[in-house]
């Protein structure tokens, strides 16, 4: 009984271990298909009283070796890649390349997301004086975030101040009157608000309102890409969107300040004068002795500086966020909190650089 099977191979056939049984080529003849001309060859194989052929389609000459299995006449196959070794020699053991670029000690260390954010803080502020200077400045983005800044902050900071300061009255006024200090009442509710209390104030209601709005709204930019759109158009995102917001900020803030003061000293006043008897002519009359101009010019040297902390901190988080949704999340709430910290130690440095030395403001009560 005879049996014929043809075979389409796209690779070629590896070699088949030779057995015992004797192996007879047949006729080659030449065949055309659609892909070009084909060898057919075709291999008769001898085993026991059953015979079978085999043939192979291929397109270039490649020796095929084949046996049948003992005793049952059926040629075994398998299909192999082209590296099949067919003469049983040990494969060579390639040598290893040299690498074109060699690895240092420092060539896979990147540095710390944090290293790299308080850098670019100060890039970015350098970036931003040194256009100020030049005078490249987006006037009318300026006056829209100024407008944003300062009249729509001006509610929350005098709220409060308002209250803020009437806490502070209520807990050392009452000290102050069994004391029979009536009269420095209202220095030191002024020097209180003047040096400290309301530029901090201002400063920690803005950077929890404005600056996270900053890092929210150019860490969207970013992660979508509309800063590389910026770049595309021919604007430097700096110059649009960095140097407006800060120079608004530096502006808004000593006024927010300067109202968040006479708001604080109105209402401890007002609470001091209806719960525990001082008048408020006596609190607005030691509170004139006490203050001199230069601390007024402190309390807006130190929320200029603030400002300053707020919008370069907050933009420099925006403008390197990454990962999307989540991380514009973690910029925001990043961007607020690095802001606190820094404006807390501003504070403490401005305050060492201005009021050095024993203070003489209450000699005169």
């Amino acid at each position: 009984m005879e049996s014929m099977a043809t075979l389409h191979l796209h690779q070629p056939i590896s070699s088949f271990p030779t057995r015992t049984k004797s192996l007879e080529s047949a006729k080659c003849r030449r065949t055309n298909s659609q892909n070009g001309s084909l060898f057919a060859v075709g291999l008769r194989f001898h085993g026991g009283a059953n015979k079978c052929k085999f043939y192979n389609h291929h397109r270039h000459s490649t020796p095929i070796y084949a046996t049948t299995n003992i005793g049952d006449g059926q040629p075994p196959f398998c299909v192999s890649d082209e590296n099949t070794n067919t003469n049983h020699a040990p494969s060579p053991i390639p040598s290893p390349s040299p690498s074109p670029n060699p690895q240092t000690l420092l060539s896979k260390w990147s540095p710390p997301r944090y290293l790299w954010r308080g850098l670019s803080v100060l890039i970015l502020a350098g970036q931003v004086i040194i256009r100020v200077l030049k005078g490249r400045v987006h006037w009318r983005n300026t006056l829209q975030q100024l407008e944003r800044v300062g009249p729509r902050s001006v509610g929350v900071c005098l709220l409060t101040s308002a209250f803020v300061g009437m806490a502070f009255t209520i807990q050392f006024v009452r000290e102050f009157t069994r004391l029979g200090l009536n009269r420095s009442v209202g220095a030191v509710l002024a020097l209180a608000f003047s040096r400290e209390l309301s530029p901090v104030i201002t400063s920690i209601v803005v950077a929890g309102r404005i600056g996270s709005a900053f890092a929210a709204e150019l860490g969207t930019m970013q992660v979508s890409e509309q800063t590389d759109t910026l770049r595309v158009l021919g604007a430097n995102p700096v110059d649009y969107l960095v140097t407006p917001r800060v120079i608004a900020t530096c502006v808004a803030l000593p006024i927010l300040t300067l109202m968040c003061f006479t708001i604080g000293m109105a209402s401890s006043a007002l609470l001091a004068d209806g719960v525990y008897g001082v008048s408020v002519n006596i609190i607005l009359d030691s509170a004139q002795r006490a203050l001199r101009p230069w601390d007024i010019v402190s309390a807006m040297i130190k929320s200029q500086v603030f400002g300053g902390i707020i919008a370069v901190v907050s933009c420099s988080w925006g403008v390197t966020t990454l990962g999307g949704a989540k991380g514009v999340g973690e910029s925001t709430t990043s961007a607020v909190v690095i802001s606190l910290v820094c404006i807390f130690i501003a504070d403490f440095a401005l305050s060492c650089c201005f009021f050095q030395g024993a203070g003489d403001s209450l000699k005169t009560m």
